[in-house]
């Protein structure tokens, strides 16, 4: 292996493989009907982001700075489902394990930053509701649409520039023991444990990014959580402080369907089975995605009331129509 880094480095070659072959789901029993799941999934998060995203952009009153962080979360739900399910579904249901060395890294990079632009959202959806419930006065002074717009365009460029440069790290690796990925998309992890060649930078990178982009979040907002929550114990009554804690149910939903399966995973990955783990990770990526609007409409009273509003004007409209064509 010595003898192989050192002419590696002499000849700058690297053993870029034609392929990969993702084989995750293979070997689980019955796995078709997951794949009808999948589907089912897939179909319903994208219908129910775009109502999210419709009605936002329809009714005036939704345009406020929180309403730009769930717009942005419903818009990376959608573009999220649909970087990574169609593919999957492709692969495993119609049986297309192969893909190209491009389209792995190009897969790679759009599922990784979408899939993390999610996390960094539930952030930003954390610190609007950490300002409006402990600084309410200040709360339209701190919390601008311009100052949201630059916080989630933030997350934006970090996100993407990070996973770029796992991905270029990716391209400095030589494939020359196996091209079999055991995940159900091309996992950064697998791939470049692939490698014959040293992976420490790829390895510590992904180390890196983990505590940036799953622990320093969820430690945010928790952090946040607990804020809140000894604000709301110096409310005078037991009414307001419900009144206020539910602004934050909907979010802390979000927060909970997405961590709470990552953390399982993570503490027990020992004690579970390789396909259970593949699973659990898989649903973790598309479950939110299909929760999060279900969540929102029927928890958050401005959007149920925007959505009624809307569906009564379209029924409304309807009627006059109806009426001048009998007439």
């Amino acid at each position: 292996m010595n003898s192989f880094n050192s002419a590696l480095g002499k000849n700058i070659t690297f053993v870029r493989p034609a392929y990969f072959i993702i084989s995750g789901f293979s070997g689980i029993p019955n796995i078709k009907y997951y794949y009808v799941f999948l589907c089912f999934v897939y179909v319903v998060s994208v219908l129910g982001n775009t109502v999210v995203m419709a009605v936002i952009y329809l009714d005036h009153n939704l345009r406020t700075p929180k309403y730009i962080a769930v717009f942005n979360l419903a818009f990376v739900d959608l573009l999220g489902s649909s970087a990574l399910v169609p593919k999957l579904l492709d692969i495993f249901l119609f049986n297309h394990p192969y893909i190209s060395y491009n389209d792995c890294l190009t897969f790679l990079f759009f599922c990784y930053t979408f899939l993390t632009m999610q996390v960094l959202n539930l952030v930003a959806l954390s610190y609007d509701r950490l300002i409006a419930i402990m600084h309410p006065l200040h709360y339209q002074v701190k919390v601008t649409h311009r100052f949201m717009l630059s916080l989630i365009a933030s997350f934006w460029v970090f996100i993407i520039i990070a996973v770029l440069i796992a991905v270029g790290l990716l391209t400095r690796l030589s494939f020359c023991r196996s091209v079999v990925i055991n995940s159900y998309f091309c996992d950064h992890g697998q791939m470049f444990r692939l490698a014959c060649n040293d992976y420490t930078p790829s390895n510590v990178f992904a180390l890196f990014l983990i505590v940036l982009v799953l622990w320093f979040p969820l430690s945010f907002i928790m952090l946040s959580y607990v804020c809140i929550g000894y604000a709301l114990s110096k409310v005078a009554t037991a009414q307001e402080r419900y009144k206020a804690f539910r602004t934050c149910t909907a979010h802390l939903s979000l927060v909970a369907i997405y961590f709470i399966p990552i953390l399982i995973t993570f503490t027990m990955s020992s004690g579970i089975h390789p396909n259970v783990r593949i699973i659990n990770l898989s649903l973790t990526s598309v479950f939110p995605p299909m929760l999060n609007p279900i969540i929102y409409v029927l928890q958050t009273q401005e959007i149920k009331a925007s959505v009624k509003k809307i569906l009564k004007v379209r029924i409304e409209s309807k009627l006059k129509v109806r009426k001048v064509i009998i007439k």
